[in-house]
């Protein structure tokens, strides 16, 4: 099987200060990219409960770090669907070639997979970043490869005041954009419950942590001790990256009662 550390990185050519700021963290060594870290994602697992009867598909996979997880559940397959092809590939050197495991390169907005294929299907840090259209193209979307009865689950950023000004929020979504270089438009948790609502689902559990993906404690927790070290060891060698990152941690701090992380469960109804 290859292995990730021979593949090309997402983001290869490009300079990294143009590069998408969660590209700029991957190539530094930084795995977890999810707003809530692991232990929202391990939350968002237990949540969906998936098991050997279950046929899964996750939307935009990244690295590939909850499609190991979700692997050893033994799910009765599992279908990633990427639209980068480097993280694709990344992906795909974790599966088992064949019919029960792979990674389509494609948009999770129209996978081209068939419709009532799934059971599970689920998504993390990636509704985020598209515009309100698209994110309700994705949720149509999910819905549409779910059986009835199936589990969708979401593990994005979010809002943690239901009563932001416009122009409050605006401010957010401008410094959020400024600094990872692609569009960046959260919601509130109940604005991301009304729209998983609005398209036909039922939502059965929600769960909020902190949005802190570059402080010292969750780097700790996500990576590892040695990880973590690895990690703060190449973002000291890489002025321009050192530069990215702080330019991250800085708009993530200004915001650190404005901005939090959200994974919901919901069924097909």
């Amino acid at each position: 099987m290859e292995h990730s550390t021979t593949l090309a990185r997402p983001g290869e050519g490009l300079k990294t200060e143009k590069m998408p700021g969660h590209w700029v963290l991957a190539r530094l060594g930084k795995r977890v990219l999810r707003p809530g870290g692991m232990e929202l994602t391990r939350l968002m697992l237990k949540l969906l409960a998936i098991g050997p009867a279950d046929e899964v598909v996750e939307f935009a996979p990244g690295m590939g770090t909850t499609a190991r997880l979700t692997l050893a559940f033994a799910p009765s397959s599992y279908t990633a669907v990427e639209r980068d092809s480097a993280a694709a590939k990344i992906v795909q050197s974790y599966l088992v070639v064949g019919p029960k495991q792979k990674c389509v390169v494609g948009s999770a907005s129209e996978t081209g997979l068939p419709a009532g294929s799934a059971t599970v299907v689920y998504g993390e840090a990636m509704l985020t970043m598209q515009t309100d259209d698209v994110k309700r193209s994705i949720v149509r979307e999910a819905h549409r490869l779910l059986k009835h009865g199936g589990r969708y689950g979401i593990h994005e950023m979010c809002l943690m005041h239901e009563s932001l000004t416009a122009d409050a929020r605006h401010k957010v979504e401008r410094g959020l954009t400024g600094v990872v270089h692609h569009g960046v438009r959260p919601l509130t948790v109940a604005e991301w419950r009304q729209l998983l609502e609005s398209e036909g689902f039922e939502v059965k559990a929600t769960e909020t942590t902190s949005m802190s993906l570059l402080e010292p404690g969750r780097l700790v927790k996500d990576e590892g001790v040695m990880g973590a070290l690895r990690f703060g060891l190449n973002v000291l060698r890489d002025g321009e990256a050192r530069r990215r990152v702080f330019e991250m941690r800085r708009i993530f701090r200004r915001n650190r009662k404005i901005l939090g992380a959200v994974a919901l469960l919901a069924t097909r109804q």
